[in-house]
């Protein structure tokens, strides 16, 4: 039975990404969309993404990209998505929206990165592809100094509820050891 839908959550460097990467291991074309763009000039983020690509099968292909509705929408491509990560595409989001400033928060911020939110959780919920998710788990954390960094942690915990609330099965990623916690239906 194919699980159209999977969340992995996990903390930093929980080996997260290469679960989500060998649950689709098997299949010959997987569409990979990177949400984490290029970062120019930051030669450690560049080692970081070409160690992700050298991981990757040959036949896989890579799309870096944002419009994560769109993807999820394409019934035209057969290909199962693996997407890494809502945590990167909830930064760019609120990057396009200028959400880290409290003013333009205030100001339509909040309401706008919440669209995107809804607007991506719906797109998962009806998409008709075998997706698996990446993201960061944030309810373990420490609360974070600046109303930006709490800003981010709630509106992506609320977002992981609402991608696993519409998901068949959610992982947990824990020093690469993998926790169910919404089993698949059998």
């Amino acid at each position: 039975m194919s699980l159209p839908r999977t969340l992995i959550l996990g903390g930093a460097r929980s080996g997260k990404s290469t679960r989500a990467e060998q649950l689709l291991g098997g299949q010959p074309d997987v569409l990979y969309v990177a949400t984490g763009g290029t970062r120019d000039g930051d030669a450690e983020w560049a080692q970081r993404v070409a160690l992700h690509r050298e991981r990757r099968p040959a036949g896989w292909r890579t799309a870096e990209t944002c419009d994560l509705e769109t993807v999820l929408a394409d019934r035209d491509d057969p290909a199962p998505v693996l997407v890494d990560c809502l945590a990167l595409w909830l930064t760019w989001v609120m990057d396009e929206h200028g959400a880290w400033d409290d003013a333009r928060w205030a100001a339509g911020g909040e309401r706008a990165v919440q669209e995107r939110c809804t607007a991506l959780a719906r797109a998962w919920q009806h998409t008709g592809r075998q997706v698996v998710a990446v993201s960061n788990e944030v309810g373990m954390g420490v609360v974070p100094a600046t109303a930006a960094g709490r800003r981010f942690r709630d509106t992506l915990g609320r977002l992981n509820m609402a991608v696993a609330e519409a998901s068949e099965r959610v992982l947990l990623v824990v020093a690469g050891q993998v926790l169910t916690i919404k089993p698949a239906a059998v």
